[in-house]
């Protein structure tokens, strides 16, 4: 995998330069292999699928603030060369592409915001338990009971716990701290990029309600629904995400280098 400004990505490279560059931001304890390939090979577009700080094969630390984690983003967009990009995050990465929107928008050509919300509380009990290495198992199983849909294979439930259960715990800790801390909720209204709001029915740790107060509150904003799917509907639906992301991508004007 390449490296710029210290993060490692993969790439997608079938696009044509008159399509805009789509930026993939994984959620908290993931990294580029989060996204399946039906998204981060996404057709006709370039698809840069990045580890954030201290996540996959991107050493350091993590952070331990959304603000934090857009600025290491901005700075590996310049280091790419991209004047503009589209920012699609999952759950905390959601939130780093809507604060890529609010703080740096002359750099965002339009935001995916996918099991998000304007804040992402954590549960206290994951959060107390996230906080001891002893107890780190017992806070990821509390976000694993809470990540599916009820139509999930037990198959895909395996796979999360044990992606999840290899993260070090003071990068969990890290990255559940910058979600718990997180507040845009006065921001949304100045956002101005066009947006895409994605959730599924039955998501349990970002409720279809955050959705509805970011589609309700972000000027032209459009919401789409997955039903049956939960928070890690990434995982759960990728072909009807893919799709959904396509046609955003499409409806977006761009010009390149402006």
């Amino acid at each position: 995998m390449p490296i710029a400004a210290g993060l490692h990505y993969f790439l997608h490279d079938r696009g044509s330069i008159q399509n805009p560059a789509l930026v993939l931001i994984h959620g908290v304890g993931g990294d580029h292999l989060f996204w399946p390939p039906e998204i981060r090979r996404l057709p006709d577009y370039r698809v840069i699928t990045l580890d954030l700080p201290g996540h996959g094969k991107t050493g350091g630390p993590g952070c331990q603030s959304i603000k934090d984690y857009a600025r290491s983003v901005v700075k590996f967009i310049d280091v790419l060369g991209l004047s503009r990009a589209v920012f699609v995050g999952h759950a905390m990465g959601g939130a780093i592409a809507l604060a890529l929107a609010y703080d740096y928008p002359d750099q965002v050509a339009g935001i995916g915001l996918i099991s998000s919300g304007a804040r992402l509380p954590i549960p206290s009990s994951v959060m107390e338990n996230a906080a001891n290495p002893s107890t780190l198992l017992l806070a990821i199983k509390g976000l694993q009971e809470m990540s599916f849909g009820s139509q999930t294979s037990s198959r895909l439930n395996e796979f999360n716990f044990k992606r999840l259960a290899e993260t070090r715990q003071p990068l969990l800790m890290g990255d559940l701290l910058a979600s718990d801390r997180f507040n845009m909720v006065d921001c949304l209204g100045a956002i101005r990029s066009p947006a895409l709001v994605i959730c599924g029915t039955e998501d349990k740790l970002t409720p279809l309600r955050f959705s509805q107060t970011l589609s309700s509150q972000i000027p032209g904003a459009a919401l789409q629904t997955v039903e049956g799917a939960g928070h890690m509907l990434i995982l759960e639906q990728p072909v009807r995400l893919a799709k959904l992301i396509s046609v955003f991508l499409a409806s977006i004007p761009y010009s390149p280098g402006m």
